[in-house]
């Protein structure tokens, strides 16, 4: 299995290595007539050509035009997805959901590195008591579900949102770490321990060094002979992340396959066709599409003939992909989204790749302009934007996004002598503020969550219904899976 797996960073690195090779070498500047990548006309690099790899467990999704909101009944009634028309840029994202073996890999990291730091892995544990039900016999999924190799392929389930995005963070690192190794930059250092691990962004700003590998960086500034990997040179990914309401909605729904000439058939209730819950075709015909609750107390069927084969969740690959190649976008365990929850974003965001959840920061920097120390964990340190940042730099917006049309002077921008100062208005809005005798759960720290799971009907499994739940909560029908920006054209190379 190690060997199989270095052979895929392997191929992988290659892929990176060989996007980056189109130099451009020969070419000349049309602007000054000095070569690019000579360091007899001082070294300046132009990486021509560049192409984005494919992380490891991503699949490509294509971007574009599509009709996001609600195409099923609204049983709820809450009307908060009306159909609007929105573009959505084409991005990368997870082929499945984060399976507990995977999880159990970053937790086995942290653990190993942050031997000294024990409330980091605490903190980035799974609530394994959200499988205790009051009058359920639940016991041993608290026990096995995570750790026992029965269920190694199937979702992680009890993490809340805001660890599923330490794990992207995680997982990046990870990622652009094995890319560096294997393309000789660094040596893999398996003795990293607290602060002095492989983090991108330190690295990308000269705060960590690493081990030196057997073929570094060549510097074609000719007063130099190597230096590290820059971001211009292409060797390393994007971030992954938690994808966008629109990434999510539009990757489901996967239209791709009901296109023809840019006409579009017809739309879908479902990630595939049709109004039905079971295969159409003729050979598969009758089978299940998705994991979910048929009717009341009627989670799998018949001994003899289980209709999804699930009692809880399943493996993450079970039942068919949709035309993205994307399993289980319906069904099996909800997925966290990046955004906010407000029943009134349709009306608000953007019409190209609409997401409501912005918080603007910046490094901080010394008096040289120089990122300050690491943290514990060897993360460079963020700060909120001052009054002195936006006095010095005009048309520069510095919103807090999440809440915008709430009321907020800082989201609306509202000048003055100190608006920075006024607080949020969100629980005004909504309800909870103090001494009000009205309560509601839409915060700042509520997040979206979609997909049906297997215990929903299969009104929750159409890519336009959507619920929330507090950021720092969790269930046992929620995961998530990653997603990553596309780079440069919106269409890869064929």
């Amino acid at each position: 299995m190690k060997f199989i797996t270095s052979i895929f960073f392997a191929v992988i690195a290659l892929g990176i290595i060989t996007s980056c090779s189109n130099k451009g070498g020969g070419m000349v500047s049309s602007t000054t007539g000095w070569k690019y990548n000579e360091p007899e006309n001082g070294g300046f690099e132009y990486n021509y050509g560049y192409e984005q790899e494919t992380g490891p467990g991503l699949v490509f999704v294509e971007g574009g035009t599509f009709i996001m909101g609600r195409v099923e009944q609204d049983v709820m009634f809450d009307w908060n997805n009306k159909p609007r028309r929105v573009t959505v840029p084409s991005f990368y994202m997870d082929e499945t959901e984060i399976r507990n073996v995977d999880y159990l890999e970053y937790l086995f990291w942290i653990r190993r590195v942050f031997s000294e730091y024990p409330d980091v892995y605490r903190k980035a544990l799974p609530d394994t008591l959200v499988w205790r039900r009051s009058l359920a016999y639940n016991e041993p999924y608290i026990e096995n579900y995570l750790r026992h190799p029965a269920y190694s392929e199937y979702p992680v389930v009890g993490v809340n949102w805001l660890q599923a995005n330490d794990y992207c963070a995680w997982r990046t690192d990870r990622v652009n770490e094995m890319i560096l190794v294997a393309n000789g930059r660094l040596e893999l250092d398996v003795n990293q321990a607290g602060e002095n691990n492989f983090n991108t962004e330190a690295y990308l700003l000269g705060q960590y060094d690493g081990i030196e590998g057997n073929k570094p960086k060549e510097d074609l500034n000719p007063n130099n002979d190597y230096r590290k990997v820059r971001w211009e040179d292409g060797e390393l990914l994007p971030k992954y992340r938690l994808p966008t309401e629109a990434e999510w909605e539009y990757a489901a729904s996967a239209l791709i396959g009901n296109t023809w000439d840019e006409r579009m058939t017809d739309r879908r209730i479902y990630p595939w066709n049709g109004h039905i819950v079971r295969n159409a075709d003729k050979k598969e015909r009758g089978r299940m599409m998705a994991n979910f609750v048929r009717g009341n107390g009627d989670m799998m069927g018949t001994a003899g003939a289980l209709n999804d084969e699930g009692d809880i969740t399943v493996p993450v690959k079970s039942y068919y992909p949709n035309d993205y190649g994307l399993y289980c976008m319906a069904g099996n365990v909800n997925e966290w989204v990046a955004d906010v929850y407000r029943p009134l974003s349709f009306d608000d965001v953007d019409e190209f790749s609409p997401y409501r959840g912005n918080v603007f920061k910046t490094k901080e920097l010394d008096e040289e302009g120089f990122p300050v120390e690491k943290d514990s964990l060897g993360r460079i340190r963020y700060r909120t934007e001052t009054d002195k940042d936006i006095l010095e730099r005009k048309n520069y917006r510095t919103a807090d996004n999440i809440n915008i049309h709430d009321g907020d002077n800082r989201s609306n921008l509202v000048k003055g002598d100190s608006w920075l100062d006024t607080e949020s208005n969100t629980k005004t809005m909504y309800g909870g503020a103090e001494n009000s005798v009205m309560s509601s759960t839409v915060t700042d720290r509520t997040r979206v969550y979609k997909g049906g799971s297997w215990r929903d009907r299969a009104i929750w499994l159409s890519p336009g219904a959507r619920r929330y739940l507090d950021e720092r909560e969790s269930r046992d029908d929620l995961g998530f899976r990653c997603a990553m920006i596309r780079v440069g054209r919106p269409v890869q190379a064929r």
